[in-house]
C-alpha cells in the first residue's frame, strides 16, 4: 500500500469512512483497522447503496480487493 494511502487511513481511524465497493455497493461506516491488503474493520457499518433502504451490517471486515474507493469523512 503506498505511503500516501496509509497515511490517509491512519488518520481515518475511529472516524466515519465511506467505501465504495465491487458491484455498484457503498458502505458507511466507523474504521477501526486496516492491515497492508487493505482489508478493512468497519464498526458501527451501514450498506448505503440503496438511500431509501439502507441496512445496518454492525462490525465487519471488507475484503480489502473488494475496495475500490476508500473516502475519509469530510469532519
Amino acid at each position: 500500500m503506498a505511503e500516501v494511502a496509509t497515511k490517509i487511513l491512519e488518520e481515518s481511524l475511529g472516524k466515519l469512512v465511506l467505501l465504495r465497493l465491487r458491484g455498484n455497493r457503498s458502505l458507511r461506516g466507523k474504521l477501526q483497522g486496516f492491515d497492508m491488503h487493505m482489508n478493512l474493520v468497519l464498526e458501527e457499518a451501514d450498506d448505503i447503496s440503496d438511500p431509501e433502504n439502507t441496512q445496518s451490517l454492525g462490525t465487519i471486515i471488507v475484503r480489502g480487493d473488494n475496495v475500490v474507493i476508500v473516502s475519509p469523512s469530510p469532519r
